[in-house]
């Protein structure tokens, strides 16, 4: 066999072989030139960014803070103050509730509820001068405060010493338990207390205890 005879290809084999040779180069072309030429991929992206002002976290947190304090904020909070009396208003002290009294100027919810409930352990006040003896309260409070009460003392409930238990006299600011303790004594007795003749020459009881009890103290007895 002559080794032409291996070379050799027809008319239709020559021009098939051409196109696929030309095919081949114009892809081989195409493909470099594609690759010559980056995508303006980051030009796109950089010029997106400049037309993003960009904001410092800084910047961020003023903002929030200039637009988080609305006026209906202010309007809402200055919609729960208490409306203060004016200068020259005197309020009964023994009849006034947490309400009136937070209305007086120095008196808020804390010392208005401290007022009540000293009152409603002593049975209620026979002297404006008593608010000194509610926590908190100080000379200085004071002078402030006692211009703006007076005090009726007909609303006073006095104890009845011939007829409650001990643990109720317990809780009377004013007594102690030695005190109670020997008025019990005394009851057992006499069968009652007649008056403050019986408790005056007791040691328990000095004269500074019997003129702060005065006003508190009954000796009737239910029938």
């Amino acid at each position: 066999m002559n080794w032409r005879d291996l070379f050799y290809f027809s008319k239709g084999e020559r021009r098939a072989f051409t196109l696929l040779l030309s095919l081949i180069t114009i892809s081989w072309f195409l493909l470099n030139r594609t690759d010559s030429q980056p995508i303006p991929i980051h030009s796109e992206s950089n010029n997106y960014q400049k037309e993003i002002p960009q904001v410092s976290n800084e910047k961020v947190v003023n903002i929030q803070k200039e637009t988080f304090i609305p006026q209906t904020n202010k309007r809402y909070k200055n919609s729960f103050q208490t409306k203060k009396y004016p200068v020259g208003t005197v309020v009964e002290l023994n009849i006034a509730d947490t309400t009136i009294l937070k209305k007086i100027p120095g008196i808020g919810s804390t010392f208005a509820r401290r007022i009540i409930k000293y009152r409603e352990l002593l049975g209620g006040f026979y002297s404006v001068n008593q608010l000194t003896e509610v926590y908190g309260i100080d000379a200085e409070r004071y002078a402030s405060l006692a211009p703006w009460f007076r005090v009726d003392t007909t609303h006073i409930q006095p104890l009845e010493v011939n007829n409650l238990p001990f643990s109720t006299l317990l809780k009377h600011p004013y007594l102690n338990y030695q005190q109670v303790k020997v008025i019990l004594q005394l009851r057992k007795q006499k069968g009652k207390l007649s008056g403050w003749k019986n408790l005056q020459l007791l040691e328990e009881f000095t004269e500074l205890d019997r003129k702060r009890l005065y006003p508190y103290i009954s000796f009737t007895t239910k029938p």
